[in-house]
């Protein structure tokens, strides 16, 4: 396909293409109108634009390629509230200078310029923004009444679960019969060291549109890190199966895992914000491990969320901690010692020396003398019950 050409594909329309155009003669470097999807939806076709191979590819691909450094800028720029100007990724790329396409505090995508020869000018900027403005109208003018419908359910699902309304508000808002069954449903990336998630606003598009077609009373928004489903009238097995087609689904053009967390089902809307509250919890736990289960209710993950929450209890209120615990983790840091480690491994293996030893890889009498000299040392009494607990939480908090 030439880079001359302005194909008229789903999604797109002439107006952007002659918008792009108008903003890159601004400009002066090449203009691409994204959908949040990173799908390139219009591009200018300017004689003599600056223009660069990730421009190029990315026309021809009709999507700019998932790269965890693209994925940070995107998220700058969909969260910023004017044009943010993004320094090259690669040696052979141009500068770019991106400004998020919105409707209200609807993000509907993105316009991104290769800078001009002199740089972004001001009123390159003022064409961006003039750029982002008419895009919005364009693509709204495309939307259908559904899907507007759509982001009605959104802001009321989001007022719902901020806790703004009163039950009889949320079922008017809603739509909801006078006794709903609620359950609520969580969905946001699993977070992988060194690695950006995507921006959540993909998450959510994606989750529209797959509710949209496996059940029609749903009602989905995102908020922070991520994505909430309202599933009203199924029972807990339904849930799950819908959770569990969710997460393959939205997974599957995605490198990055998904997961998912459904509360307990409830009649009264005013609960939301408390059901929001325990999914937040069980997904505090879920996405920080990859060894966690994909999709988790309360009783999947209880103790991890326990242990999040005694953990808070202690960052709040130091003067709780053992000043015994205290003191050996800070001599184990100090003098590279292993004491604590030996106390939990002996606590974990409830008492049996020989057992511990092969965990920490040492003889059974090495592991009697450390437990002998945390009692001389630092006063630590591991024979009563309430003091093993006590030193067992702190420290598994610690681990």
């Amino acid at each position: 396909m030439s880079m001359t050409e302005t194909p008229i594909a789903e999604g797109t329309s002439e107006e952007l293409f002659a918008l792009s155009n108008a903003t890159a003669a601004v400009v002066g470097g090449s203009v691409a109108v994204e959908d949040l999807d990173r799908r390139v939806l219009a591009y200018s076709t300017v004689p003599g634009q600056l223009i660069d191979e990730l421009r190029r590819q990315g026309i021809l691909n009709r999507r700019v390629p998932d790269e965890p450094e693209q994925l940070r800028q995107y998220r700058e720029v969909l969260n910023a509230a004017g044009v943010v100007r993004l320094p090259p990724l690669a040696q052979e790329e141009l500068p770019r200078a991106a400004v998020a396409i919105r409707a209200g505090d609807l993000p509907l995508g993105t316009i991104w310029a290769i800078e001009g020869p002199k740089g972004l000018q001001p009123a390159g900027e003022r064409a961006l923004l003039d750029g982002a403005a008419l895009a919005a109208l364009h693509m709204l003018r495309r939307r259908s009444a559904a899907e507007l419908d759509l982001h009605a359910r959104q802001e009321a699902l989001q007022g719902a679960l901020n806790g703004n309304w009163s039950a009889a508000e949320v079922r008017f808002r809603l739509g909801l019969s006078d006794q709903p069954r609620l359950t609520l449903l969580g969905l946001a990336p699993l977070r992988v060291e060194g690695r950006e998630s995507p921006p959540v606003v993909r998450l959510g598009a994606s989750a529209v549109g797959h509710f949209a077609a496996v059940h029609t009373e749903a009602a989905v928004t995102a908020l922070g890190r991520t994505v909430y489903v309202l599933l009203p009238q199924l029972a807990p097995p339904a849930v799950r199966r819908l959770a569990e087609q969710a997460v393959a689904s939205l997974a599957g053009s995605r490198d990055i895992p998904v997961r998912a967390a459904f509360s307990r089902p409830d009649l009264d809307p005013g609960e939301l914000p408390k059901l929001r509250t325990e999914v937040d919890d069980i997904l505090r736990v879920t996405t920080t491990d990859p060894t966690a289960p994909a999709v988790a209710e309360l009783r999947d993950a209880h103790a991890r969320v326990l242990l999040a929450h005694l953990g808070d209890e202690l960052a709040r209120e130091p003067r709780l901690r053992h000043p015994a615990i205290t003191a050996m983790v800070q001599h184990d840091r100090e003098q590279h010692t292993a004491y604590a480690a030996s106390v939990l491994a002996w606590l974990d293996a409830v008492g049996n020396v020989v057992q511990a030893a092969k965990t920490l890889d040492c003889h059974p009498n090495t592991l009697k003398y450390r437990l002998k000299r945390v009692r001389e040392l630092f006063g630590l009494d591991l024979e009563h019950p309430d003091d093993r607990l006590s030193c067992w939480l702190q420290l598994r908090l610690n681990a």
